[in-house]
């Protein structure tokens, strides 16, 4: 990340009085930096969770793999392995930083937009764009089984470019 140039009144500003750039989306960097985030929701902020946190919050709202992940990290000149960062994505998702999707049997995507919604998935390009959560109506649910619970409804529009 680009270093911000200082200027003198910045630099004799007390660091309180300073903006924090935590390389997170703006909403989330008003308050703190992904270090705080971590902590905040119960993550030790290690170095390799910080460079994560920093790599999926940059661009704000996005989808990601794994392997998306991973391949960010290697351009970035982030040494982790493939596994630090499957474990460090459910990690996030267990705290409710991330949320996982399951699309396919094949390819699991997290998602940096926790809140309620919806999703469109690209099949031409494997790709997956938000839908409002108010734009998608479920008006029938079936049975629920004894003891348990919805814990939310989750709905995948399949999209394809039509044939010519």
């Amino acid at each position: 990340m680009a270093e911000q140039p200082t200027t003198a009144a910045a630099s004799s500003a007390p660091a309180a009085d300073r903006p924090v750039d935590c390389g997170l989306r703006p909403a989330l960097c008003v308050a703190r930096d992904v270090g705080g985030l971590l902590r905040d929701s119960g993550l030790r902020p290690t170095r390799q969770r910080i460079a994560l946190g920093r790599l999926l919050y940059a661009k704000g709202d996005r989808h990601v793999t794994a392997e998306i992940l991973h391949e960010e990290a290697m351009r970035a000149r982030v040494p982790v392995s493939l596994a630090t960062v499957y474990n460090t994505l459910h990690q996030f998702t267990e705290v409710g930083l991330l949320r996982e999707l399951a699309v396919d049997g094949s390819k699991t995507w997290f998602d940096t937009n926790v809140s309620d919604h919806h999703h469109f998935l690209v099949e031409d390009d494997n790709r997956l764009m938000d839908i409002p959560g108010s734009s998608v109506s479920v008006d029938r649910m079936p049975e629920i089984p004894e003891g348990m619970e919805i814990a939310r409804v989750d709905v995948v529009v399949r999209l394809r470019r039509k044939s010519a």
